[in-house]
């Protein structure tokens, strides 16, 4: 690689800006220079982040950022469970061709097959990290599988409904007493340092480089943070949505920086609604496992109607997508503000034994799900597109990862299989090491580059918060209003064009003010929000969790594809 002395930045903007907004570059006379360099930095500290962190310590020095607390993920508030072959009545085929069912024909079938065959030994290495699932009371050398809707057998492996909890504070364990790691809190990844922006050469092959990113710290100050290799592991996107069961720091911004950076992004139009968010004022984001379907679980409407099984042969264990446009539809066609999901048949022992926090926290509430139905509603869950990846974990741009939620794999495809998401991130991360270490004889002693550091230029500190909050608020109302579970294009149009100036507003702020962690994220949802909206218009069909009221069938000749921009 070559290095240019002459770089692309004037007045604090690339002439060769890419997509998105400017990138700005470079740090007031006055403020002091902020370097860091590190063999891997790794953005998120979820279930993808943290296995690939101790893997890639054999090889290097990591340092992991996170944009709150360490355990502020989506891993940490996973309750189902993790999908893997562990029963002697179960097999790799079944699993397969129940991904590719949920998928609706979009999913990659070699990354599904490589998926479910690497599941066991990934489950077995958290297993011996000292990650404690569940053991069948009948027989503790077996582990307690529960079933999910769209399995055909029992294959998940759980901690109860703590599940996240119990895989994320074991990986935080073991990082911790990894010295090779280093976990920063409180930080949050701006933009990408592209090299063709930084004035290096592209190589031969014409595939631009990634050397780190631009890191703002809990001073607010935007540090330089070089890297050999580049992990985005930063989460999914649910905040751009009104209601969703997505913690606060699921802002998209993996995805955003990627894309403003010019790698290829795919399938965004295919946001998962869980169907069973809890539905009570004073609750926020709390979902409702899928297992509690799983474990007989039956869906009623206000009369105590059940309704599933006029939507699907297989009822209550229909995939999400399914049942989330039954709910909408029973909600639209009755006027109710939910619909209720009852368990209490079951006896009370298992069902406190079975869900321990899910009962709990109900019962906090005043909902005592022993005895009386639970009021849900659907809410974004999960984004089944993002970084477009290969089977080992690599965008488009060259030594940038991209793992978990913020990747596009190939193995959900229109629609996830519940509890194939911590799967697909325990996985990944094996696949990118196993990448990162082929290639590390090389790459670790390759120079990287001096890189200008960030410039805020004559941006001001933003005095009143309204500015963010407001657009936050249309945002979001926007997105759940006119792209949510079903569409229609006139309703796309419309949105598309309400967003602009709001989008515009947000440009605006970005170059006028001091970055602080709600602007970055007011600009990455709404970068997501453009994406979302930019991709359901490209898809004229319906599919998975693509619903259009103007395309209701699905069109294999036209569609069968992954949307990639």
């Amino acid at each position: 690689m070559r290095f240019k002395k002459d770089f692309y930045w004037k007045n604090g903007c690339s002439v060769k800006a890419g997509r998105g907004l400017p990138e700005r570059i470079g740090l007031r006379r006055s403020e002091k220079l902020m370097q860091k360099q590190t063999d891997f930095l790794v953005i998120g500290s979820g279930i993808s982040g943290l296995s690939f962190a101790l893997k890639a310590a054999r090889l290097g020095k990591v340092t992991l950022v996170t944009k709150k607390a360490r355990v502020d993920t989506a891993t940490n508030l996973a309750q189902g469970g993790i999908a893997a072959v562990l029963a002697e009545d179960d097999s790799f085929d079944l699993h397969v061709q129940d991904t590719l069912r949920c998928g609706a024909g979009l999913c990659h079938e070699d990354v599904v097959q490589m998926v479910v065959e690497n599941g066991p030994a990934r489950v077995r290495e958290l297993m011996a990290l000292g990650i404690h699932f569940m053991s069948d009371d009948q027989d503790p050398s077996h582990l307690d599988l529960g079933r999910e809707g769209g399995h055909s057998a029992r294959r998940i492996a759980h901690a109860c409904d703590l599940t996240g909890h119990e895989i994320e504070h074991g990986l935080l364990r073991a990082v911790a007493a990894n010295p090779n790691i280093e976990v920063l809190e409180n930080h949050l990844a701006v933009d990408l340092l592209i090299g063709s922006r930084a004035g290096v050469d592209i190589p031969s092959d014409g595939v631009d480089q990634c050397f780190g990113a631009y890191v703002l710290g809990p001073d607010n100050v935007v540090s330089t943070f070089r890297a050999r290799v580049t992990m985005l592991c930063s989460g999914g996107a649910g905040k751009v949505y009104l209601y969703t069961t997505n913690p606060d720091i699921a802002t998209g911004d993996g995805i955003a920086m990627a894309y403003r950076a010019g790698a290829k992004v795919a399938n965004l139009e295919f946001v998962q609604f869980h169907p069973t968010c809890l539905y009570h004022p004073k609750a926020k984001n709390f979902l409702i496992s899928e297992a509690v379907r799983g474990e007989g679980g039956r869906l009623i409407d206000e009369r105590g109607n059940a309704f599933m099984t006029k939507y699907d042969q297989r009822g209550d264990l229909a995939t999400r997508d399914t049942v989330a446009r039954a709910i909408d539809t029973e909600m639209k066609s009755s006027g109710d503000d939910c619909v209720y999901l009852d368990i209490s048949f079951q006896p009370a022992a298992f069902i406190q034994k079975r869900f321990p926090n899910i009962y709990q926290t109900c019962l906090s509430l005043g909902i005592d799900i022993t005895r009386e139905p639970i009021p849900v509603v659907p809410a974004a869950h999960y984004m089944c597109g993002g970084v477009q990846t290969d089977a080992m974990g690599r965008s488009t741009i060259s030594n940038l990862y991209a793992l978990g939620e913020a990747s596009c794999t190939g193995l959900h495809g229109g629609n996830r299989l519940a509890s194939n998401s911590l799967l697909e991130g325990v996985v990944y991360a094996h696949q990118a090491f196993v990448q990162c270490e082929k290639d590390w004889p090389e790459l670790g002693k390759q120079p990287l580059p001096e890189l200008a550091p960030w410039d805020p230029g004559p941006a001001e500190r933003l005095e009143e918060c309204v500015l963010i909050s407001h657009n936050w608020d249309q945002i979001r109302r926007l997105m759940w209003n006119y792209v949510g579970i079903v569409r229609s294009e006139k309703r796309l149009q419309l949105v598309r064009e309400r967003l602009a100036p709001v989008v515009a507003e947000i440009n605006q702020h970005y170059r006028d003010y001091l970055l602080t962690p709600d602007l970055v994220e007011l600009r990455n949802i709404a970068q997501l929000a453009e994406l979302i909206i930019r991709c359901a218009l490209i898809r004229k069909e319906s599919r998975g969790l693509h619903f259009m009221v103007d395309y209701p069938e699905r069109d294999d000749a036209n569609w069968h594809r992954d949307t990639i921009i």
